[in-house]
């Protein structure tokens, strides 16, 4: 099919463009609807008149920025162009596509379909799953596949394909604290971006008032479980740095993207682990498009989770990167000291992680007063310092002062290749041979004797000075009783109270 554009102008923020017939067989209708179909666009954003020459009018703010042979690549004017894209077309060349933001999407009026929210996400490749099919996968949603919960609501897991791919399906708790607006957040931010270190997301179900998301299954679960729960064995100190580094290379993805995301909800509970203890972040229902051109921040209503959130950021409502450098902050207080940002269960001044730690994280002589006693000294003191200083860089009360995360990743990358040696040897004990043990127990024994010799030794000796000065010491003794009887006596003015309360 040959198409060629005509004319091409700029409405506003509506890129138009005219197209004729030049072959048989295949109509200018036919070529919109094959473009409609490759650019996944929904008809909200492409228009198909019934005339001989039908024009394409695409409506977007952002696409209007965009060359029109960026979106029409199988269109052009020069033969020689033609030739050559027949002679690649064996190859298929994938469609690049800008990344819709949150506002494209969010403000637009009325609640969009399954279908034009899926069209609408140009190269997402997510699937709409009905609420029947997920109910199968997870065995009616049974409480033997149930995995956890959140502010979203619970999650559940799931077999698609006859079993042959393991998912986990997250359903909205229609009574609990999100709702449509951060399922939508969840789809537009997931569904476009991809990085190793951000949580795969399959799929969704838009039926009536239900929302559900199918993600890639993560077998170890959440950094939160392994972290606290007292049934979980320690985590061993190169994972928590293997966990760390991995957690912020995908919070550099999102802020050094052509459009930045901010994530605004970075805590323990949201950084899930595959089998090999790799780390990913998922639940984008807080997410934040970062500020743009001039904008030095982005102006929201508060929201995350207690003793993670910036303190700027609590203040004033507004939103920059770091304040998910800070979030990370007090993530690797946390690998730290193995205790979680906020324990109302501990004394006063050790409830807020951050506030009690601070002091020790630039003090390296301090430091092991606040790591992990569950480490048992198995780590690199030169590492856990290092550490350390990147955590109190993090949680600088100045968001000026805290490092981007890019370079946070360059601070903890090479700590991976610090032997790991204890801090503290480990005890061995040696089981005796045979033939050795009596003569050990002999050894005991003597030493034993030794030893109650010479308490006996000091206690006569304690008993001969005394008696050498019997005044002074009754002097003393009735000095101490006198001093005592003192101490131990109410005062006068306590009487008065006692008696006329």
């Amino acid at each position: 099919m040959k198409t060629i554009v005509t004319e091409k102008s700029r409405v506003n923020d509506h890129l138009i463009l005219f197209i004729t017939k030049k072959t048989k067989g295949h109509g200018p209708r036919d070529f919109v609807e094959h473009l409609a179909s490759s650019f996944k666009a929904s008809s909200a954003f492409i228009s198909i008149p019934t005339s001989s020459s039908p024009a394409i009018l695409i409506k977007s703010s952002k696409m209007a920025k965009i060359s029109w042979r960026s979106l029409l690549p199988s269109c052009s004017r020069n033969g020689a162009e033609e030739k050559q894209q027949k002679k690649n077309r064996s190859v298929p060349q994938p469609i690049s596509f800008p990344r819709l933001a949150w506002s494209d999407l969010s403000s637009s009026g009325g609640v969009l379909s399954p279908e034009d929210l899926s069209t609408s996400l140009p190269g997402s490749n997510l699937h709409i799953f009905t609420l029947g099919e997920l109910r199968a996968a997870t065995q009616g949603f049974s409480a033997v596949n149930f995995l956890g919960a959140g502010g979203f609501g619970p999650v559940f897991k799931g077999f698609l394909d006859d079993r042959a791919q393991t998912v986990a399906v997250k359903l909205l708790d229609l009574d609990g604290a999100q709702g449509h607006k951060e399922w939508l957040a969840e789809v537009i931010f997931l569904g476009q971006l991809r990085h190793e270190r951000l949580v795969k997301l399959i799929g969704y179900c838009f039926e009536d008032n239900q929302r559900l998301l199918v993600y890639e299954f993560m077998a170890k679960g959440s950094l939160e479980n392994h972290l606290f729960q007292s049934y979980s064995a320690a985590l061993p100190w190169s994972t928590r740095l293997k966990i760390a580094i991995g957690a912020a290379q995908g919070l550099t993805f999102l802020h050094d993207i052509e459009k930045p995301v901010i994530y605004r909800d970075f805590k323990t509970s949201n950084i899930l682990l595959d089998s090999d203890y790799n780390a990913k972040l998922s639940d984008f229902g807080l997410a934040k498009d970062g500020p743009e051109g001039d904008e030095s921040h982005v102006s929201t209503r508060v929201m995350g989770t207690e003793g993670y959130a910036a303190p700027e950021y609590i203040m004033t409502g507004h939103l920059t990167a770091m304040s998910d450098v800070y979030c990370f902050g007090v993530v690797l207080l946390e690998l730290l000291a193995g205790r979680r940002s906020i324990d109302k269960s501990r004394p006063l001044k050790e409830r807020n992680l951050v506030e009690w730690a601070r002091p020790y994280l630039s003090n390296a002589s301090r430091l092991h007063r606040i790591m992990d006693a569950r480490l048992d000294g198995q780590y690199s003191l030169r590492g856990a310092e290092k550490v350390a200083s990147v955590a109190h860089q993090c949680l600088s009360r100045r968001p000026k002062s805290r490092p981007a995360m890019s370079a946070v990743v360059k601070m903890l990358e090479p700590l991976l290749d610090l032997d790991s040696t204890a801090a503290v040897a480990p005890f061995v004990y040696v089981v005796p041979t045979d033939g050795t043990t009596d003569e050990k127990d002999d050894d005991c024994e003597k030493e034993l004797a030794k030893n109650e010799a010479e308490k006996d030794e000091l206690q006569h000796r304690h008993r001969r000075r005394h008696q050498h000065h019997p005044r002074r010491h009754r002097r003393r003794r009735h000095h101490d009783n006198d001093h005592m009887h003192e101490v131990n006596s109410p005062r006068a003015g306590d009487l008065h109270e006692q008696g006329g309360s």
